[in-house]
């Protein structure tokens, strides 16, 4: 059995970012229950060397946009990355599902032997898309969703599996 590399992306990222989405309105309101400014938040890290909150959102919807375009031979829209409170960070999110969404199977047909060129650094690398897609794009894309739900949890906002995984 084969699956598409429309079906293993464009769905998978936008479910994921919506369950953000979600997890960022719970952040929303436990400050404004707690009586904390969202900046807490917003500025919060697992680590002094690890990005905060913001940064991971933003990484995130890097990935998923990146993913898709260039799976589809395109170049990924850039963003400012300046948001600066939980309704930007939001309405970046919708407008990273809004463009993906965009994107039809057919547009990602034949996708996984396609090369997808990443200049990292200063070193420019070449993957097969599948490889790209399974081992590069969706690892990072979930380390820096994972990262956000861990900060927000790590500071006291009630959120669960449930919350991570969202409705299948």
């Amino acid at each position: 059995m084969q699956i598409s590399m429309y079906a293993a992306s464009v769905p998978v990222f936008a479910k994921m970012l919506g369950n953000l989405s979600a997890i960022l309105d719970k952040a929303a309101a436990y400050a404004e229950q707690k009586k904390i400014d969202p900046a807490v938040l917003l500025n919060a890290r697992l680590y002094p060397d690890m990005f905060a909150l913001t940064k991971q959102v933003q990484i995130a919807s890097d990935f998923a946009k990146g993913a898709v375009a260039r799976l589809a031979g395109q170049e990924p829209p850039k963003y400012d990355d300046n948001e600066t409170t939980i309704a930007e960070l939001k309405a970046r999110i919708a407008r990273t599902i809004d463009y993906i969404q965009g994107f039809k199977p057919e547009h990602l047909d034949g996708s996984e032997t396609r090369d997808v060129e990443l200049k990292i650094r200063s070193e420019t690398v070449k993957y097969p898309g599948l490889t790209y897609l399974l081992q590069v794009a969706q690892p990072n894309f979930y380390f820096h969703v994972t990262t956000a739900y861990g900060i927000l949890r790590h500071n006291g906002v009630d959120l669960g599996k449930r919350d991570f995984v969202g409705k299948v």
